[in-house]
């Protein structure tokens, strides 16, 4: 079997090609023009063929250079491409996320790096429920709120759907919670400062009371949460991000109703070519949403 050509002087053709001209393939590769027509010299001897005519005014193809030029041309493409998706899957993507989903995507974080440990996962997260791709430099981004069409890449974790959570303990305490009515007698937590969730869900309940009783406001839903686990009081919570905390026992739905409020959580990317791990993380972590 006939050896291969080197590398660089392939290379080499293929600059010395697009130009047909030794001075200025020179210049794009930084070397001297007398080492450019070397190389071209050593590559035609290799193939028993020339492949440029010399002319007075510069070079022209060859039938045979002619023949050569779309096959190099598709090995460096191919090179280049198998540098850029192979570098991708090693590089580290960054990922935004609202505080409120960190419940339920920091636990799939952790499984995915333990599945996936050659695609590692850099998170960031914030107060803000939205991203700008052009100003800031994340990969992908969960966003809260409505349906976003700014031209992103969408994919639709769940809805939000509110539902009171509370201590297993305070079902049966000394102020039982068995029906809508005792919420008026225990501590409301309240994840924001308008109170909205929790009047919200009292409305469409179909409560008869005011929430006018002890109450308690946190920054975020998870530190509404937290202090709810401790028996603190009832705090209102999303049911799609507290499935880890009920199925532990952490926490409890006192009552079964859940209202959806129309706003919801996505993962959003860019709308142009993705690296292959990217969309392989985004895959993964929609298929868990669904789950």
């Amino acid at each position: 079997m006939k050896r291969l050509p080197p590398l660089s002087a392939l290379h080499t053709f293929l600059v010395t090609a697009q130009h047909c001209n030794f001075t200025r393939a020179a210049q794009q590769l930084h070397i001297t023009q007398g080492a450019v027509s070397r190389q071209i010299a050593g590559l035609e001897e290799h193939l028993g063929y020339t492949l440029f005519q010399r002319q007075a005014r510069g070079l022209s193809l060859t039938r045979e250079g002619q023949d050569w030029l779309p096959r190099v041309q598709q090995v460096f493409a191919l090179i280049e491409q198998g540098v850029r998706e192979v570098s991708g899957r090693n590089a580290t993507l960054q990922l935004k996320a609202p505080t409120c989903v960190m419940r339920w995507l920091l636990p799939r974080l952790m499984e995915w790096q333990a599945l996936r440990p050659d695609i590692p996962v850099e998170l960031t997260t914030t107060v803000q429920h939205g991203v700008d791709f052009r100003r800031e430099g994340f990969d992908a981004a969960v966003v809260y709120g409505s349906l976003p069409n700014h031209g992103l890449r969408v994919r639709k974790l769940f809805d939000e759907q509110l539902t009171p959570v509370c201590a297993p303990s305070l079902l049966e305490g000394p102020v039982p919670l068995r029906q809508i009515e005792d919420l008026a007698r225990h501590m409301l937590l309240h994840p924001s400062r308008d109170e909205h969730d929790w009047r919200l869900w009292l409305q469409a309940a179909g409560a008869t009371f005011d929430p006018q009783g002890p109450k308690q406001h946190f920054e975020t839903l998870d530190m509404a949460m937290a202090m709810a686990s401790q028996g603190t009081g009832v705090a209102i919570g999303d049911w799609a991000l507290i499935g880890d905390d009920l199925r532990s026992g952490r926490l409890c739905m006192p009552f079964g109703v859940k209202v959806t409020t129309g706003k919801g959580y996505y993962l959003v990317s860019q709308a142009k070519s993705l690296p292959a791990g990217l969309i392989e993380l985004l895959d993964w972590l929609e298929q868990r949403a669904h789950q």
